[in-house]
């Protein structure tokens, strides 16, 4: 039997037909001596009928068991009066059997093949290929092609020109470790696999290849967590001859097509500008989550003389003091605030004060050493009601804007606060240059080293610390969806970076000699973003792992259950590639 149809495709207009569908057993049912089948395919459910009077369909059909493979063919028919099912895309039809062949068998299965099935993770990664078969994941799938497929076709129809770079290239160690890959031709000397196509993406600008993209994997040996993978999926992509502006508006526009076409979503354009300083202020973050609103405020102007010592301290110190009001958190109890007073240690704060708001004033054990003035000042500013707590944070900057930032998006998350229907894009722009590693007591690029100065004219050393960067975040929904900057095309900038980062010329040619060459070979102006796909297509399915939308992704401990990678391989092999496996002595 040839398939003519896919079993979710099947709607009224074929009622009457003799079709063939093909597919898994999902659900059987017996009902009073006729056997109703849910057979299911990559593109949904398909109610089928097997009657008691066809004995030798119904004889096949009473040993059928769940994830059996079938093909089936039958007539087309609407279900009885009574027996409609409107929370299936097939539930006005049904399919009666008349031929049937059992293409396969499955034994006992380790778990449901079910979205409703409670499995551990370790155990769904073993048998992937089940874990798959269920219908959200194959909805997360095909999303994830859909979603892929408009962004090529956009960027084709830019004038785009898809380039792959190198998977085995040289070793580049500024950010995350590499993956190493040893060389069997030139034993001692390594290849690595790239973190991303940077150098590469500039050299094809350097080329003559004036806009460039890939689809490109991308490989980080790194701790992973719910948005890390070892590899991962990028949309990368570079200009010539543009600025920022450029950049974001072929991003926006890329993405509102995405959204429209794939997903059936209008986004606004253009997408809201926020200085990296203003996001830190208000959000304690530079991936800002604005679904909500509860901002913090900065206290330090006007509690730099209040009678309370601990915010008087840490203000003449030059630290900072601000604050957040956590809505109906006056109910919270001491334990309550006690859990959060613990939260926000884990980012470095020595302690949290607060203050709730009453009907009949404030209560506090600090509030007695606050002026009137300064409680009106206070509530006025983050706008609270009676009901609210008021906590505050006093410390250095960096500090107070991440245990702020963080304990805002808890208390979103926990009251209901966020609208899980919205996508709110932003950009974040004007970011540091540069930030200080207190540890190296040096300047280092807070995005890259080849990231283009605002001012490259008057910039040194003595004002690093203030210099602004061309480079913009693409951020939705409180995560970074990717990435970019505009680049340094010459190697006078170039060179003057590296000497504020104490990146030697001999370091430097070491380590990005190919790309600095081919930068005094008349490189134009360039720039581009980065986009995460996988977090990208995590977030539009509503999944809080980015494992949940990668098809065979490495567990928190950077294995595979699936094929049981990493493991040991022959010593012929790592005899041809020169290499000896040291064992780590066990410490006494």
């Amino acid at each position: 039997m040839k398939r003519s149809s896919y079993c979710g495709d099947v709607r009224e207009d074929s009622i009457g037909k003799d079709i063939v569908v093909c597919g898994w057993v999902h659900s059987r049912r017996d009902h009073g001596g006729v056997i109703f089948i849910d057979l299911r395919d990559r593109e949904g459910l398909l109610q089928i009928v097997l009657q008691p009077e066809n004995k030798e369909i119904f004889k096949i059909a009473e040993d059928l068991r769940s994830e059996y493979v079938i093909s089936v063919k039958g007539l087309v028919r609407k279900r009885p009066e009574g027996t409609l099912n409107p929370s299936m895309p097939t539930g006005s039809v049904e399919l009666v059997v008349s031929k049937i062949e059992i293409l396969n068998t499955c034994p006992g299965l380790p778990f449901e093949v079910s979205d409703y099935a409670e499995t551990s993770e370790e155990l769904r990664l073993k048998y992937r290929y089940l874990d798959l078969r269920r219908p959200s994941f194959q909805k997360n799938f095909i999303m994830r092609h859909r979603v892929l497929n408009e962004v090529r076709n956009f960027l084709n129809d830019e004038g785009f020109l898809e380039i792959e770079t190198p998977f085995l290239t040289k070793s580049t160690p500024e950010g995350a470790r590499d993956f190493l890959v040893p060389s069997r031709l030139h034993h001692g000397s390594f290849f690595a696999l790239p973190q991303s196509p940077q150098l590469f993406k500039q050299i094809l600008m350097v080329s003559g290849f004036d806009k460039y993209y890939q689809i490109a994997r991308c490989f980080r040996d790194e701790d992973l967590r719910a948005d890390r993978q070892l590899e991962f999926t990028q949309i990368d992509l570079e200009m010539s001859f543009v600025e920022e502006k450029d950049v974001m508006s072929v991003i926006e526009r890329m993405l509102s097509r995405v959204f429209k076409n794939a997903l059936n979503i209008d986004i606004r354009t253009p997408f809201e500008r926020m200085p990296y300083a203003d996001a830190m202020l208000r959000y304690g973050s530079d991936k800002p989550d604005t679904r909500f609103e509860m901002e913090i405020r900065d206290f330090s102007s006007e509690l730099k003389d209040c009678g309370f010592g601990v915010f008087a301290s840490v203000i003449s110190n030059g630290g900072i003091v601000r604050g957040l009001c956590i809505p109906k958190g006056a109910s919270f109890s001491r334990s309550d605030i006690d859990g959060l007073i613990e939260f926000v240690g884990e980012y470095g704060a020595k302690g949290l004060a607060w203050m709730k708001i009453t009907e009949s004033g404030t209560e506090s054990n600090i509030v007695k050493y606050f002026k009137d003035e300064d409680i009106k000042t206070i509530i006025s500013k983050l706008e609270a009601k009676a009901g609210d707590l008021i906590v505050f944070l006093a410390d250095e900057e960096k500090i107070v804007a991440q245990g702020l930032g963080a304990l805002r998006l808890k208390m979103g998350k926990e009251l209901g606060l966020i609208d899980k229907s919205k996508f709110n894009f932003l950009w974040i722009v004007d970011f540091p240059l540069m930030e200080w590693n207190k540890e190296e007591h040096r300047w280092q690029a807070l995005h890259h080293p080849f990231t283009s100065p605002q001012d490259a004219a008057s910039l040194n050393k003595e004002n690093a610390g203030t210099a602004k960067a061309k480079a913009y975040d693409v951020i939705l929904n409180g995560v970074e969806l990717g990435g970019g900057s505009i680049r340094m095309h010459r190697s006078d900038v170039q060179k003057k970076i590296f000497d504020i980062l104490n990146i030697s010329d001999e370091s430097a040619k070491e380590k990005f000699g190919f790309l600095l060459d081919a930068l005094t070979y008349g490189a134009p102006p360039h720039g581009g973003l980065a986009l995460g796909f996988d977090r990208m297509c995590a977030l539009i399915a509503g999944e809080d792992s980015i494992r949940e939308v990668i098809a065979f992704p490495k567990t928190q401990k950077a294995s595979d259950p699936l094929s049981n990678a990493p493991a040991p391989v022959s010593e012929k092999q790592l005899k041809e590639l020169g290499v000896r496996i040291v064992v780590k002595q066990a410490k006494a």
